[in-house]
């Protein structure tokens, strides 16, 4: 793989990460919410799910799920169901006043974890873009699994800062959210965002 093709792919990266999706309204959220420690738990947790998924796509699963419409249809029903679920449970959750001193009550960090890691992994759109969008970037004379190595470990590079970025200015965004209600106002702006992004899944199509 060339050095320019590389950057090429970079850019491609950077342009898709930049939309924020459900993973970003998750951390988001929960950055404001509970602060840059809740936040940044739901990091690790998206990119893991995130490495699976591109993972299995690139191995054959993705590939299948592209060709199958059973088993996008069931995938797309099981995200779709648990992106209302994570919507509830934001929509419904107490929130209390912002304190500068840390006493917030957060939320177990596995947990939050666990919550980031089946967003991306129960993400239907994810397999089918990553088979169509990262062998783009494959150069055919040479060996394919280091190059999909680099491939995704680019990718997820790529991803992180996208997030810490996002992570960065919900923190200096939650300086100005001083009461119970503005707080609240916010999470269930965020959770009516993941329900919204919900019905889009279950509206989506494959070639979507």
């Amino acid at each position: 793989m060339s050095i320019e093709l590389w950057l090429g792919y970079v850019v491609a990266c950077a342009i898709v990460v930049l939309i924020p999706g459900p993973n970003i309204i998750f951390t988001v959220s929960y950055a404001i919410r509970d602060g840059a420690r809740s936040g940044f738990a739901t990091i690790p947790g998206v990119l893991f799910g995130a490495l699976i998924a591109m993972s299995l796509s690139l191995a054959g699963a993705g590939a299948i799920l592209a060709a199958s419409a059973f088993w996008f249809g069931v995938l797309k029903v099981v995200g779709a169901f648990y992106l209302m679920w994570l919507a509830y449970s934001l929509w419904t959750s107490p929130v209390e006043a912002f304190q500068s001193d840390g006493a917030n009550k957060h939320k177990p960090l596995g947990r939050l974890f666990g919550q980031g890691t089946l967003i991306s992994l129960l993400n239907p759109k994810g397999p089918p873009f990553y088979v169509a969008f990262v062998p783009q970037f494959v150069d055919p004379g040479g060996p394919v699994l280091p190059q999909f190595t680099i491939l995704i470990g680019t990718f997820m590079g790529v991803a992180f800062v996208n997030c810490v970025l996002w992570l960065v200015t919900a923190c200096a965004m939650r300086r100005h959210f001083h009461s119970p209600r503005v707080l609240k106002l916010f999470s269930r702006a965020g959770a009516s965002c993941l329900f919204a992004a919900s019905v889009l899944t279950l509206r989506g199509s494959r070639a979507g």
